[in-house]
């Protein structure tokens, strides 16, 4: 078979160090039963040991051309079902066990990792837990708390879902081709229950999306159209404060203020 080479439109860096593909699985500790997905898997280097562990696993992978690969490398280690697809589009809930979770795991493309989380947190509900390998600065804004500068719309929706873990740092000398900036491994683990329930998801999603699309101004400008100043008060928030200085907890009891106004007055807040 001959080599494959990595592609730049999908992204591709595959990743070869053995000592990282072990504290993964580590991470991971994966145990036969289980129902696993991996997406992107690539050449195999995650999902030869992942599929010798638990003997059966899922992936899905949008290359065509890794395919034929990936199957020969697997033959003999287990069963493995591959879906190819677009994890951007794939519907994950497809896979959820009758009894039980699902886990899912990547080498993520750096190019689409941020809209992927997006898609896997509306599937949030049916997922123990999601371990990734993402472009390190997409690790810090997961795992970002309020005030720091990574902090961002992408904090706070993976927060309201999930609890972050960073693990684990990866340089580029792990990937071939190498990437031209460092990599974390990151833990997503969804909440059993939501210890701050937004009230209107939709209503929560667009507010945090809209005070972040105009984060240096006061959050009296930045939700403009959502709440006004009384609103903000009302919610125990300062007017004048910035949007990456509230916590998930605010964010969540702004909406919930405005949704209640909105049920009350039926216009904006």
């Amino acid at each position: 078979m001959s080599t494959h080479h990595p592609r730049k439109r999908f992204g591709q860096h595959f990743l070869h160090d053995t000592a990282v593909i072990d504290r993964m699985v580590a991470a991971i500790a994966p145990r036969k039963g289980e129902t696993l997905v991996e997406i992107g898997p690539g050449l195999g280097a995650l999902t030869l040991p992942l599929l010798r562990r638990m003997g059966r696993l899922h992936v899905v992978e949008l290359d065509r051309d890794v395919i034929p690969r990936l199957e020969a490398l697997c033959r003999d280690s287990g069963e493995l079902i591959v879906h190819s697809a677009d994890a951007l589009r794939f519907d994950f809930t497809s896979l959820v066990p009758a009894q039980g979770k699902l886990r899912v795991v990547g080498n993520l493309p750096y190019n689409i990792s941020t809209p992927l989380i997006f898609h896997l947190l509306k599937a949030a509900h049916a997922v123990q837990d999601m371990h990734f390998l993402l472009q390190k600065e997409v690790v810090d804004r997961l795992v970002a708390s309020p005030g720091n500068r990574d902090y961002g719309r992408l904090s706070v929706m993976v927060q309201y879902h999930c609890r972050a873990e960073a693990l684990f740092r990866v340089g580029p000398g792990a990937f071939h081709p190498p990437p031209k900036v460092d990599s974390a491994y990151v833990r997503l683990t969804p909440w059993e229950t939501l210890p701050h329930e937004a009230r209107d998801p939709g209503l929560f999603s667009a507010l945090v999306n809209q005070a972040f699309t105009q984060r240096r101004k006061t959050l009296r400008n930045a939700v403009r159209g959502f709440a006004d100043a009384q609103v903000l008060e009302a919610a125990g928030i300062d007017p004048g404060a910035r949007p990456e200085t509230l916590d998930v907890a605010r964010f969540v009891a702004l909406a919930n203020r405005i949704a209640e106004f909105r049920s009350t007055h039926g216009e904006p807040a």
